[in-house]
């Protein structure tokens, strides 16, 4: 009875924190959004003022309403001077829609001194306004149109119980989805969060009810299981004087070399050509089950294990595709890495010898930083990835999208590539919004000079909306799960017997 009532307080409260934590990624992933569409508007009027566009002659009118046509997220461009009002704009007819104009002292400053946001207020809804300063007597402003859709990211089943609401940090709400506005949320408990580069707040509220059958399945399995372990415990510790944790579990596996590569195919999305893989890590045991990576991972990484496995599993990989590299010199390899790794000290000069001692070069590989995790010192790890650039390689940012760094942060860290996280591509069927998010990150990195890689590509239908906004390049189910190298090494060899160019729109796929 102790064990099952530990384990019914265990249960709960691991619920209870998983349930917390998913709330908190999802308010985490609405002001990330809001971050997008405002650096988005940023970057388009940095360009206007790089083109000398900041003016109201006809010429430079005719050149921004071409820029804001090609930019489906902003709805108008307008010089304003310093006060805040209105000079000229590039549809001046969108000036009949404003309810209201927000005044220079009315407007929030950013962490950059130099754009200030501020809302919109217009009679098909609020927009935001994003205010770049040009001189000291006019300054541009993007309008961007806020599509309550953008916030419809709620689970099927608290959807009806709950409210999610962008808002500035003066309280100003910007936009809100709520499937019955009239119906008043019971006891709701909120889950906020506020950008610490912009004058911005998201905010989750829901019925405290609601989550009491929300991903609770393991509630009773917990319970069963809790006994079971409490006796297997008890024995355990009477036959020894001390428990092996799992930490020394994974040393075991280290020492053994039980950790190999796995790969997934990385694959043009027009062709179907594999053009290079991503290596993902799995605990192969000695009877041949396959430990999955949630199940490892953030142990070598609290543990510090992470570096060590990086490395025997990076040699295994270039010892695995050497001949596909040396015989492909456009094919790349990529390899995940975390920050703590990335900042290390001699990351790059062992990277460096790994890969010459392989005899592959390192333009053909390419290091993936996860943006899950925040990068404590962005100017070192900027000097890291220079250095990495000098030597040949190249560098991602995977994750993109639903992590710590705006894109502001992902244009000064200097990457080559940006992984669009697959949150966005389970969506870009089913809502216009993350088409809208998915393009303004396809236009940002081309303004960066950065290509764009998609994850978890699963169907047709994802693979046609993400042609259809930009992406190039992408991996996913839709290919391939990640494969042992052998069943790998089949994959490309058939691969490389049935695809041959195709139309422009088609595909072909396996």
């Amino acid at each position: 009875m102790a064990f099952a009532l530990a384990g019914h307080f265990a249960a709960e409260a691991v619920i209870r924190q998983q349930q917390a934590h998913q709330l908190n990624e999802l308010t985490e992933v609405v002001l990330r959004r809001a971050e997008f569409a405002a650096d988005f508007a940023a970057g388009s009027l940095d360009e206007l003022v790089n083109r000398d566009l900041a003016s109201c002659a006809p010429a430079a009118l005719q050149a921004v309403r071409l820029h804001v046509y090609q930019r489906s997220a902003i709805k108008d461009v307008r010089l304003v001077n310093p006060d805040g009002s209105v000079i000229c704009s590039a549809y001046s007819e969108t000036l009949e829609f404003d309810k209201g104009w927000a005044g220079r002292h009315d407007m929030l400053s950013s962490q950059d001194k130099e754009l200030s946001l501020f809302r919109v207020e217009q009679f098909g809804g609020d927009a935001l306004g994003v205010l770049k300063d040009v001189n000291r007597s006019s300054a541009l402003v993007a309008i961007v149109g806020i599509n309550a859709n953008l916030f419809d990211l709620m689970p099927a089943e608290l959807r009806a119980h709950s409210d999610v609401t962008l808002a500035l940090s003066n309280g100003e709400k910007l936009g809100e989805f709520r499937l019955d506005a009239d119906r008043p949320l019971l006891g709701p408990i909120s889950f906020e969060r506020h950008s610490t580069r912009l004058p911005l707040h998201a905010t989750i509220r829901l019925e405290h009810a609601a989550l009491s059958s929300w991903n609770s399945e393991a509630y009773w399995p917990a319970l069963a299981v809790s006994l079971g372990l409490g006796v297997i415990f008890g024995i355990l510790l009477a036959r020894s004087r001390r428990m092996e944790g799992p930490v020394a579990d994974l040393d075991r596996g280290l020492a053994a070399r039980e950790f190999k590569p796995y790969y997934q195919p990385i694959f043009d999305l027009r062709t179907g050509k594999i053009t290079g893989c991503e290596i993902l890590a799995r605990w192969v045991r000695r009877d041949g089950s396959v430990v999955p990576p949630m199940n490892f991972i953030p142990l070598a990484e609290s543990s510090g294990r992470i570096q060590v496995m990086t490395w025997q599993i990076l040699r295994s990989a270039l010892s695995d595709l050497r001949p596909v590299l040396r015989a492909d010199k456009t094919f790349k390899m990529s390899l995940n890495v975390v920050p703590k790794h990335l900042l290390s000290a001699g990351f790059v000069e062992t990277l460096r010898r790994t890969v010459l001692t392989a005899r592959v070069s390192a333009r053909q590989i390419v290091i993936e930083v996860t943006e899950r995790d925040e990068l404590d010192d962005l100017a070192r790890a900027a000097a890291i990835v220079a250095e990495l650039r000098d030597h040949g390689f190249r560098v991602a940012i995977d994750d993109v999208g639903v992590g710590h760094s705006g894109l502001s942060r992902l244009k000064g860290l200097g990457a080559n590539t940006i992984k669009i996280d697959k949150f966005f591509v389970d969506t870009i069927t089913l809502d216009a919004s993350t088409t809208t998010i998915v393009e303004m990150l396809v236009a940002l990195a081309k303004d960066f000079r950065m290509t764009v890689v998609a994850e978890g590509i699963e169907t047709e239908e994802q693979r046609r909306a993400l042609i259809a906004s930009g992406v190039e390049e992408g991996q996913g189910y839709l290919v391939a799960a990640p494969l042992a190298f052998a069943k790998f090494s089949e994959l490309l060899d058939s691969r490389r017997r049935s695809v041959c160019p195709a139309p422009a729109g088609d595909v072909l796929v396996a």
